[in-house]
């Protein structure tokens, strides 16, 4: 026989009542599991990159910024907290049962100064501005890049198109600068200064190599060599201004041809 309707609304509200005490019970479990001291946050694990940044001192940092137990943790506002310190470029933050995170770190790779002398910018690898001690740069003679904000990864592309152009020079490039109207100059670690005007990276790449070609022979012209080189224009359509110690010329690129000029 079926059961009598009263009995079935007898059923189904006692077994919603066992299923919402139920529900209050893992719910006050679970508040009582996150308040745990148990479950509080004791330590950091820290994997990969620490080459400017010891462990301890990563820890000293980020831990006073760190709030809840395990399970509340914000596991963004921790990440956050890693990728503010000097030197981290990107932080994996992952939990790890019962009471400690475990971080992944990325470091940043210097490429570049970025800005004034004065200032302790540097560019990383991926053409991104960062801020650290200066001090602390490892790799020895690099390049200083100065340009508008927002064109660091732009400055930098160019300049590892154009620094092995002036290997014919026996030269390094020493600075790359980009003005707000578009205009490049380069200046090499002899303190030649080189206008080199503004384009494409193809269209100054072939502007310097043209550039980096004739200018021995130009140069003996005038019984200088190529250290002897102060400054020079390469904005010219069909070859190039320069200035030689003592000398101030102007240059055709096709120099096997023409008969370079003397002006002042």
């Amino acid at each position: 026989m079926p059961a009598p309707m009263d009995v079935k609304l007898m059923n189904v509200t006692a077994s919603a009542l066992f299923l919402v005490f139920a529900g209050l019970v893992l719910a006050a479990l679970l508040g009582w599991a996150m308040r745990h001291p148990v479950f509080a946050i004791r330590g950091i694990t820290v994997q990969g990159e620490v080459a400017h940044t010891n462990a301890v001192t990563l820890r000293a940092n980020v831990m006073p910024q760190l709030s809840g137990s395990l399970f509340t943790l914000d596991l963004a506002q921790a990440r956050s907290a890693f990728e503010a310190l000097p030197w981290v470029r990107r932080a994996v933050v992952r939990r790890e049962f019962p009471n400690r995170l475990r971080v992944q770190l990325q470091e940043q790779h210097t490429a570049a100064f970025w800005g004034a002398q004065d200032e302790s910018l540097l560019v990383n690898n991926f053409g991104e501005v960062f801020e650290a001690n200066v001090g602390e740069v490892e790799q020895e003679n690099l390049p200083r890049l100065v340009g508008p904000d927002g064109q660091a990864a732009q400055t930098l592309r160019m300049y590892r198109e154009l620094a092995p152009r002036f290997a014919a020079l026996d030269a390094t490039l020493d600075q790359l600068q980009l003005s707000a109207s578009g205009g490049w100059r380069a200046t090499l670690d002899t303190g030649a200064v080189i206008e080199l005007g503004s384009g494409t990276a193809a269209e100054l790449s072939a502007r310097v190599q043209r550039f980096a070609l004739t200018l021995t022979q130009v140069a003996s012209r005038y019984g200088r060599h190529v250290d002897a080189l102060e400054s020079a224009d390469l904005r010219y359509a069909e070859g190039y201004a320069l200035r030689l110690q003592g000398v101030s010329t102007l240059a055709a690129a096709t120099s096997k041809t023409s008969n370079p000029q003397t002006h002042r």
